[in-house]
């Protein structure tokens, strides 16, 4: 009988059309579990890599959620519509999409290079006194999102075929394809908006080796693809701790170890790090080094 841990992480490869919730939902039924969460929408009409936390795994979720992600994309110049992406109505127009050559839609990427700031689709998820921005855009209202501070790792254009444009974007957490389209779009002075969306990393993970949607009903498939939750926290610093410490942090207590046992605060993380602190080689608990104490701050041993 093919076995996996009860807790872990599944890397899914999810099709265009179902939601992420969708997703969530399937996986509960095919698994028989039913906590299961996941680390990053993908809209609807995206697909790719989604990273599915089973068990208590779910508590592991913030940890992923803030990697950088990338994305495969292509944008339609010459429309803007009011998603920002292909479900959406044409708000607008242009043909001046005609004039445009390689070497300018290159340039105009140029722009989008570093640390930029963006503000988000009115079709979002981002709340505004309280109400999702999305709940105002179904009923017609528009409201006023602030610019948020994002970083484009690197964005490189990969096909021009007018009107389409396609590209491959590595990205902070938070970032939105759909208003980047949109942003090239408008500095080229003709209007955009995305017409495929495909994540292929979160991170170090790929979309190369995820499970695929039909696969969730196969349990060898499933085996093969779970990750134990220490090995999927491979981008935490991490400690090993003998048993006499570890039993002091499953009952909460914060534990002085020696010099050079703890990973040293980052210039990122001056007030401390995060940690995977593992016994017996598995994950007993997510802590904070500091000044050589270690705190726990999630404990997942029985």
């Amino acid at each position: 009988m093919t076995s996996f841990p009860e807790d872990y992480l599944l890397p899914v490869d999810k099709p265009e059309g179902p939601t992420s919730h969708d997703v969530v939902s399937r996986a509960r039924k095919a698994l028989g579990v039913r906590r299961i969460g996941h680390t990053g929408t993908l809209d609807p009409f995206a697909s790719g890599l989604l990273l599915l936390c089973v068990g208590k795994a779910t508590r592991l979720a913030e940890y992923f959620s803030g990697l950088d992600k990338t994305y495969e994309a292509e944008a339609r110049l010459g429309q803007r519509t009011d998603t920002l992406d292909r479900d959406g109505e044409v708000l607008g127009s242009s043909e001046g999409w005609k004039e445009l050559t390689s070497a300018g839609i290159e340039a105009a990427l140029a722009a989008f290079r570093g640390d930029i700031q963006q503000v988000p689709p009115q079709y979002s998820a981002k709340k505004v006194g309280g109400e999702r921005a999305y709940h105002a855009a179904r009923e017609g209202r528009t409201v006023e999102l602030e610019p948020v501070g994002v970083t484009i790792r690197s964005l490189e254009l990969t096909a021009v075929e007018l009107p389409f444009i396609r590209f491959r974007v590595s990205c902070s957490s938070g970032t939105y394809i759909r208003a980047l389209a949109r942003d090239i779009g408008e500095v080229l002075q003709v209007g955009a908006h995305l017409t495929t969306l495909r994540r292929t990393a979160v991170g170090a993970w790929s979309v190369d080796h995820a499970l695929a949607l039909e696969g969730l009903s196969d349990p060898a498939l499933v085996s093969e693809a779970a990750v134990a939750p220490l090995a999927a926290l491979g981008h935490l610093p991490s400690v090993e701790v003998d048993g006499d410490v570890a039993a002091r942090l499953m009952l909460g207590q914060a534990v002085r170890l020696a010099d050079g046992e703890l990973p040293g605060a980052s210039p990122e993380e001056p007030e401390g790090l995060t940690v995977a602190v593992a016994h017996a080689g598995e994950l007993l608990a997510i802590g904070e080094a500091d000044a050589g104490v270690l705190r726990p701050r999630k404990v997942f041993a029985a």
